[in-house]
């Protein structure tokens, strides 16, 4: 074989890792793109509908339950709760379930002290210990944020 006809064939080789290189990067580029969701799954008006459904806010009533106070004087709460939830769907689930996240709300808060609720460090306590109630008990809904409308502790 002579000089000329071995870089020939060796150019050839080159040129083909090169543009399988080319496409393997360019498909892995894409492929990454897609699963990033950088690139559309071909659901867009899945996307849409739920871009367009805004979150909903369910009431809770305003609930009041004495705090545990060690035999001092009587200290009570007054708490108004509201629960987001994204889909319009949920709120059935949540109604249904009202009763029984009041019974758990108050439960709790008899057991509290009212030192427990001061400041922001207490409210941010009882959100958590609220959220992990609801969270329980309403399983499999999903339920984004719990809103205090109204804290007293008197």
């Amino acid at each position: 074989m002579s000089e000329s006809a071995h870089r020939e064939g060796g150019g050839g080789k080159k040129r083909l890792i090169m543009i399988v290189l080319a496409v393997v990067l360019i498909g892995g580029g894409g492929a990454g793109a897609w699963f990033g969701g950088l690139i559309g799954h071909g659901n867009q008006s899945s996307k849409a509908q739920a871009a367009a459904e805004k979150p909903v806010l369910v009431d809770l009533p305003d609930m009041i339950s004495n705090l545990d106070t060690g035999g001092r004087r009587a200290s009570f709460v007054k708490l108004h709760v509201k629960l987001q939830v994204d889909h319009a769907a949920d709120v059935a689930a949540i109604t249904a379930a009202e009763p029984e996240l009041i019974d758990m709300f108050q439960t709790y808060l008899r057991e509290m002290r009212p030192e427990e609720l001061r400041g922001g460090e207490g409210t941010y306590r009882l959100r958590e210990a609220l959220m992990n109630r609801v969270d329980a008990r309403l399983a499999p809904v999903q339920v984004s944020d719990l809103l205090f409308t109204q804290l007293l502790v008197q």
